[in-house]
């Protein structure tokens, strides 16, 4: 098909080219900017993660912050590719020049330390989202991986407020169910899950009930349709798996809420052959074949988001 735009809201691209020694130009994952410049726009959210299991005294802040520096060097190396964005109208401007339009967002609130203070560096950084948890509990809330029956301290209720104010979504991938419906319950504004399927589809916690779903939507907010074989269907990781969870979540309104959070870099195994960034035109294609329209693709893979942080602007 003609080249499409992609706006992908959660890539852990970053910490796995640390790893691996390698940059963001060309690299052996999913993601690199080569690749993203075949689409005629892309943007892509660069997620900061570090393993909270692993932190001592403060050490996810620091890697965070170490990762943030690596993420600006490369693109300033490759400023004739890619630009970092802070904005919608960013946005615009880098596929007005065809380049990569690269954007922040941060994994996990320990990242942060959890504290809300820490906020102004996150804004500082133009961080668009914080997820509020990865795997394990923290400060601010249990996850659907570890105290799971826990939902949002007073901390996590003032650091939900600190990011609203300053205008950085706080994203429920990850967090506990009933953390989930104390963000929800604020009522502050759009709540997203940059990387989460239909869980009616998949029963693995890290998915979205009906239920949640609907209530992204009513405030406004957009999910990411996860690539990851094991949220997608476990053992049937099929692409028809994967059109089943898009179908069911357009039946719960989500015709302007459905997006994509790709998951790339952050899983071992893409659902139904995916290969990495460059499969995402075939993608299209087969979603043509299934029946949706141009229109609602250019929504689900680009146009959505864009509404949902404009919001915060």
């Amino acid at each position: 098909m003609e080249s499409i735009r992609c706006f992908d809201a959660h890539c852990d691209t970053v910490s796995r080219c640390m790893a691996a020694g390698e940059g963001l130009y060309e690299n052996s994952g999913h993601i690199d900017l080569r690749r993203g410049l075949a689409f005629s726009a892309y943007a892509q959210i660069f997620a900061l993660f570090f393993n909270s299991a692993r932190s001592i005294g403060g050490r996810c802040l620091t890697a965070a912050r170490h990762q943030h520096d690596f993420l600006i060097d490369e693109l300033e190396k490759n400023a004739a590719y890619a630009v970092f964005c802070r904005t919608t109208a960013d946005i615009q401007h880098a596929a007005e020049q065809h380049k990569v339009a690269a954007l922040l967002g941060i994994e996990g609130g320990e990242l942060l330390n959890c504290e809300p203070d820490n906020i102004e560096t996150a804004a500082a950084w133009g961080a668009r989202y914080v997820t509020l948890t990865w795997n394990h509990a923290n400060a601010l809330s249990g996850t659907n991986r570890e105290r799971s029956d826990r939902g949002l301290t007073d901390k996590g209720r003032a650091f939900a407020r600190e990011l609203y104010a300053h205008g950085i979504l706080p994203d429920v991938s990850h967090l506990s169910d009933p953390g989930f419906w104390d963000l929800v319950e604020l009522g502050l504004g759009p709540v997203i899950a940059t990387h989460s399927n239909s869980r009616a589809l998949c029963p693995h916690p890290r998915n979205l009930t009906d239920d949640m779903f609907r209530a992204i939507v009513e405030t406004g907010g957009a999910a990411g349709l996860n690539l990851y074989s094991e949220f997608v269907g476990g053992e049937d990781d099929s692409l028809d798996m994967l059109l089943r969870h898009v179908d069911h979540l357009l039946s719960l309104g989500g015709e302007d809420a459905l997006c994509l959070g790709a998951d790339m870099d952050g899983c071992d195994t893409l659902t139904g052959g995916l290969a990495g960034l460059q499969s995402i035109p075939a993608l299209a294609e087969t979603m043509l074949a299934h029946g949706f329209d141009r229109p609602l693709l250019d929504k689900l893979f680009y146009s959505n988001w864009m509404r949902v942080f404009s919001m915060m602007e």
